[in-house]
C-alpha cells in the first residue's frame, strides 16, 4: 500500500526541526496528529482564545485532510485535548459541529486538562478518516439511553473493518451522571455502556483492538488498581492494547472515568483472526491483566502505552525524562518487532507526559521520539498530564502502525 505523509504549504511548525509529519495516508487510513493554533515559527498565535483556536486547529485539520485526498466527510473519530470545563466542552462540540457539518457525525472524544503543551494552548484536535476513490460508507449510531453527546456526533462508527466509540462514561442520554463522584460504581456502569454501544454494531468485547480510559486519581498504583480490575474482567485473555491515564478531575464535576475504544470486525458480522504480543521479558503490571502490550488485525498494529518499568512494575530511572523516553521508545520497537514490523510502519503515535505547559517539558521528551524515526515520521501528538499511572513514571507512549 502507498503511504503519504502531508505537510502543507505554510502549515504551522513546532520550534525545533522533528521527523514528524501533519498526517500520514495508508490505503484508506488516514491518521492526522494533533493540530493547534501555532504559526510556522511554533509560536502560540489567540493566546488563551478557546473559540478562536478551535477554528484555527480545525482549519489545519482540513488542510491536511485535503493534502492527503480527503475532506471532513471522511472524519470517523475526533480527538479533542482542551482546558476548561463542561460548559467549554460543551461550546467546543457546537462549535466543531457547526465547521463539520450536521452529517459527518464521527465519534468524538473530549479529554479536559489543566494545561496544554505551550502556554497560552487551550485546544489540540486530532482526526481519524477513511477515504477509498470515494466516500466509504459507514455505519453511525447515536445510541438512545447513551451518555450525553450532540446529535452531530455519533456514539459509535464502523467504516469497513473499523470500529470507533466516542467517549462512553456512567452518564445517560438526558446527562446524568451515575454515583457522581465514585470511581468504582462508574467503571461498573461505563463498562456496560461500553458493552451496549459495540453491541449496537455487531461487536463484542473481544473484538476491541485498542482502548483508552481516564479515570480519577493523582498518581498512584492503588489509585489505579481497583477500577482496573473491574475493567479488565470485562475482557477475554489475550485482551487489547491499553493506555490508562490519571486525571485529578473532569470537566464534568461529577464524572470519575470515561472511556474511548477501537475495535475490529470483519464487516460481515464474522470475528476477525489476530495475533498479540508480549516480548520476553517486558514490563509487566502491578496486578494481573488480561491485556497485551500489542495486536495485530489485517494489516494494523495497535501497541499500547509503552513505558519504563520492569517485569516487577518497578519504575526504571524514576523521574528522569530522558532515560524514560528512551526505554520507552525501545519497548515500542520490541513489541512491533514481535510482528515483524518496525517503527518506519508508524502512522501515528500519542505521547503522555507528566509536565505543564512549558515548551522545554515537551522538547525533552520530543526531539528523542522524533529522532527514532526516519523521515518523514508519523503523525504525533504531545499530552502534559499532571501525573502518570506509577510513582516515579513521567512518561507514556502509544502507536498505531500499518504494516504493508
Amino acid at each position: 500500500m502507498q503511504r503519504t505523509h502531508s505537510w502543507p504549504e505554510g502549515h504551522w511548525n513546532w520550534p525545533v526541526n522533528l521527523t514528524h509529519k501533519h498526517g500520514v495516508r495508508v490505503g484508506n487510513m488516514i491518521y492526522t496528529g494533533g493540530q493547534v493554533d501555532l504559526d510556522i515559527s511554533g509560536t502560540v498565535r489567540n493566546s488563551g482564545d478557546l473559540a478562536r483556536q478551535c477554528m484555527a486547529s480545525m482549519a489545519y485539520l482540513q488542510d491536511v485532510l485535503r493534502d492527503l485526498e480527503a475532506d471532513f466527510s471522511d472524519l470517523v473519530k475526533l480527538i479533542v485535548y482542551f482546558t476548561g470545563d463542561h460548559h467549554d466542552e460543551a461550546e467546543l462540540l457546537k462549535q466543531i459541529a457547526d465547521i463539520i457539518g450536521a452529517d459527518v457525525r464521527p465519534a468524538v472524544s473530549m479529554i479536559a486538562l489543566p494545561e496544554l503543551c505551550y502556554p497560552g494552548l487551550r485546544v489540540e484536535i486530532e482526526g481519524i478518516a477513511m477515504k477509498g476513490d470515494t466516500l466509504l460508507p459507514r455505519k453511525a449510531l447515536h445510541l438512545p439511553n447513551m451518555p450525553q453527546l450532540p446529535q452531530a456526533f455519533s456514539h459509535v462508527v464502523q467504516c469497513e473493518d473499523m470500529i470507533f466509540t466516542s467517549d462512553i462514561l456512567a452518564m445517560d442520554g438526558q446527562g446524568a451522571v451515575h454515583a457522581p463522584g465514585d470511581v468504582i460504581a462508574q467503571t461498573t456502569r461505563m463498562m456496560e455502556n461500553l458493552a451496549t454501544t459495540l453491541a449496537a454494531v455487531g461487536a463484542v468485547m473481544s473484538d476491541v483492538a485498542k482502548l483508552n480510559v481516564f479515570y480519577l486519581g493523582g498518581g498512584t498504583a492503588e489509585e489505579w488498581e481497583a477500577p482496573a480490575r473491574i475493567r479488565a474482567d470485562c475482557f477475554p485473555d489475550p485482551g487489547p492494547a491499553p493506555t490508562g491515564m490519571p486525571l485529578t478531575a473532569f470537566a464534568h464535576p461529577d464524572v470519575a472515568t470515561r472511556i474511548h475504544v477501537t475495535a475490529m470486525r470483519a464487516q460481515d458480522g464474522t470475528e476477525l483472526e489476530r495475533r498479540f504480543a508480549w516480548p520476553k521479558g517486558h514490563w509487566d503490571w502491578t496486578t494481573p491483566l488480561p491485556y497485551k502490550h500489542g495486536n495485530m488485525c489485517g494489516q494494523m498494529i495497535h501497541v499500547g502505552g509503552q513505558v519504563s518499568l520492569n517485569p516487577q512494575a518497578g519504575v526504571i530511572d524514576p523521574d528522569d525524562m530522558v532515560a524514560q523516553t528512551r526505554r520507552a521508545m525501545d519497548n515500542v520497537a520490541r513489541v512491533l518487532a514481535e510482528f515483524d514490523a518496525t517503527l518506519d510502519d508508524v502512522v501515528k503515535v500519542t505521547t503522555f507526559y507528566e509536565g505543564r505547559a512549558s515548551a522545554e517539558a515537551l522538547h525533552e521528551n520530543l526531539m528523542i521520539r522524533s529522532n527514532s524515526y526516519r523521515a518523514p515520521g508519523p503523525a504525533t501528538t504531545g499530552v502534559p498530564m499532571p501525573a502518570l499511572v506509577y510513582e516515579g513514571m513521567v512518561i507514556e507512549i502509544e502507536v498505531i502502525a500499518i504494516k504493508p
